[in-house]
């Protein structure tokens, strides 16, 4: 996405958990003549996500892009996950989607200029996969958090457009979250899980499309003011599709098979 928007000539502030990775997608974009403001930031705690806030205004005067796009997960059956883990993967996935609407909103509505809300749900907020319960539930929640919000924008005449993003898989290091996970939250517990289920979904996660492609999609939302940002539409729809009629027939869940 921060490549996209730079390429536009945006002005950019990027907020990352992770220190040095954060100075050196700064230092890079610095280097290409972006203007650019790096904040570390943990997007489970307020009063990090309102430092934040203020930082982006006081250098750039205004916020009219937020992409709520922080992401961790666990895998295995939700009875053998810990409450660190539920914490965790809640804390960043979805309060962080909650911190972002409650800081920035109001600044965005003051502003009273065009402003655009992207937040990063997944296919697993329109399905519901085995063994990703804690982070099924934390997709499926900023699913209804975006849609609602863009209901509740428009009911008030506000100039802020929303989109959700739901991709299926993208080759990033989401499967070593764990990497950036807080001492607080740490996990000492041992999980049951199929064996083969960890090496499936590296090998799909890396196997996914090129995150650029994802970014693509998102700006072309923004600038067509597209609410769902569907990366996979052949998956998508035969997922989505399975799982309404499903609904509707009041079929019991069956699980989906492990990709391949």
């Amino acid at each position: 996405m921060v490549d996209r928007f730079a390429q536009a000539g945006m002005r950019i502030v990027i907020a990352d958990v992770e220190a040095s990775a954060l100075a050196s997608a700064e230092r890079e974009l610095r280097d290409r003549g972006v203007k650019v403001l790096g904040v570390k930031t943990d997007v489970a705690k307020p009063d990090e996500v309102e430092a934040l806030a203020a930082k982006a205004v006081e250098q750039f005067g205004g916020v009219h892009v937020l992409c709520n796009n922080a992401g961790v997960s666990v895998g295995g059956p939700m009875w053998e996950h810990t409450l660190a883990d539920w914490e965790w993967v809640f804390g960043v996935n979805l309060w962080g989607v909650i911190y972002g609407i409650r800081t920035f909103v109001p600044i965005m509505l003051k502003q009273n200029q065009p402003a655009h809300i992207v937040s990063t749900a997944s296919l697993a907020g329109l399905t519901s996969n085995a063994f990703l319960g804690v982070y099924n539930a934390t997709k499926h929640a900023v699913v209804t958090l975006s849609e609602t919000l863009a209901q509740e924008l428009a009911m008030v005449g506000a100039p802020i457009k929303v989109s959700v993003l739901c991709p299926g898989f993208v080759a990033t290091k989401i499967a070593d979250s764990h990497r950036n996970r807080p001492g607080t939250l740490a996990d000492g517990a041992d999980k049951i899980q199929p064996a083969e289920f960890e090496q499936v979904i590296r090998a799909a996660i890396a196997g996914g499309i090129d995150p650029a492609v994802v970014g693509n999609l998102v700006f072309e939302a923004i600038r067509n003011e597209k609410f769902y940002v569907l990366p996979h539409p052949e998956l998508t729809q035969m997922r989505v599709r399975d799982r309404m009629e499903g609904i509707l027939e009041n079929r019991q869940p069956t699980a989906a098979p492990l990709p391949r």
